[in-house]
């Protein structure tokens, strides 16, 4: 359990510095949200008044303009979480008649939407795909960020005198259709330090570091508020690569190979696949493409077990952060264990700090038998 909590809001057109305090004190409530498929996004909402410093001066200089940077860090017993870093896209006024009812909203994205502003077409020769990743994210190095590219499991390095592959989107439509081709994830972190993020393309993190664990009907020793779970039938899906036997012209069905290289099993029990497919669009493709394909699409529909709840922060001890792994306990034999966090809300007001979370796993039954820390 923990005992303090502070809010630190930073703004600036490039480098984001703390607001002035009548800004800090305007603040009425601060919302992010961060998920494993989506970019992260965030709202903040302040209370104005005709004669107040947002009304008369920050406004109209355009401090809450769109593309302004915006950088929020919750300190939780001393220990600062960076919860966004971000750019804002779009400001609403609510005028009220009603005595401090007035309020400015502000919305935005984390920086990855700075990478999906403008067309480009760049080619790369002899280049793999986490090498022009790296290139790419480059270019975002006056923002802070720190580019990480992992090598794909099975590399198909394209031959420049036969092919060169070419860019013609905008630099995160690019990054993150060579990320599915292959079965990764491409996405902005923020932190560990404001005014810095890291640029992560590659494979979900499934291993490393275990946030402490979500605590479930144990009376004052819970940690949650409420979590519930659902295993879905349908959500897996087997895919098939089709060969024809040359001699006999016969069409052979080969389910994908197994994914663990690229999803790390979380249960000692996988759910059950009820649905088989083709793997669509191969014909063109050499065998490491349509493997790597084949290891991505399995990959995205593995998780059957999915589960969603809401926790005090300050109940909770510390913050619950998406995109990486957290154990369960008190949920009973099936369901305890480890699960990755697909998203996470953030929802801070005054002397309050709730978060609603989504939890993902491939099955049943923890491997582990006992839940750390």
């Amino acid at each position: 359990m923990a005992s303090s909590l502070r809010l630190m809001l930073l703004m600036g057109p490039l480098i984001a510095v703390p607001v002035p305090a009548p800004l800090t004190d305007a603040l009425q409530s601060v919302k992010v949200t961060t998920s494993a498929q989506q970019n992260s996004g965030f709202q903040l909402t302040f209370a104005v008044s005709s004669r107040s410093l947002i009304q008369q001066a920050l406004l109209p200089a355009g401090f809450f303009d769109p593309g302004i940077r915006v950088v929020v860090v919750a300190v939780v017993d001393g220990f600062p979480s960076v919860l966004m870093d971000g750019v804002i896209t779009q400001q609403d006024m609510a005028p009220s008649a009603d005595p401090g009812a007035a309020t400015l909203t502000v919305t935005g994205e984390d920086l990855s939407v700075l990478m999906d502003m403008r067309h480009e077409r760049e080619c790369y020769p002899g280049l793999p795909q986490n090498l022009r990743a790296m290139t790419i994210c480059a270019k975002y190095a006056m923002y802070g960020i720190v580019p990480v590219a992992v090598p794909p499991v099975m590399t198909d390095l394209p031959d420049p005198v036969r092919h060169i592959p070419i860019q013609s989107s905008t630099d995160l439509a690019y990054l993150k259709s060579m990320a599915s081709e292959v079965g990764y994830v491409f996405f902005i972190e923020a932190g560990p330090l404001p005014g810095a993020s890291i640029a992560y393309w590659g494979p979900q993190v499934r291993a490393g570091l275990v946030q402490p664990a979500l605590t479930v009907g144990a009376g004052a020793a819970s940690t949650v508020e409420s979590l519930s779970f659902t295993y879905d039938g349908l959500s897996r899906t087997q895919y098939t690569i089709g060969l024809t036997e040359p001699t006999s012209k016969i069409q052979i069905d080969l389910p994908v190979p197994d994914i663990s290289l690229l999803h790390p099993p979380l249960a000692a029990r996988p759910a059950v696949t009820l649905k088989q497919e083709p793997l669509p669009d191969v014909s063109d493709r050499s065998v490491p493409e349509a493997l790597l394909l084949g290891l991505s699409r399995t990959s995205a529909a593995a998780d059957a077990v999915r589960g969603s709840g809401k926790l005090d922060v300050l109940r909770y001890g510390h913050v619950l952060r998406a995109r990486h792994l957290v154990g369960v306990r008190g949920a009973g034999v099936a369901y305890d264990g480890l699960y990755y966090v697909s998203s996470v809300t953030h929802d801070i007001r005054r002397g309050e700090y709730k978060q609603s979370f989504s939890l993902t796993r491939d099955g049943l039954v923890a491997h582990t038998p006992v839940v750390i820390p």
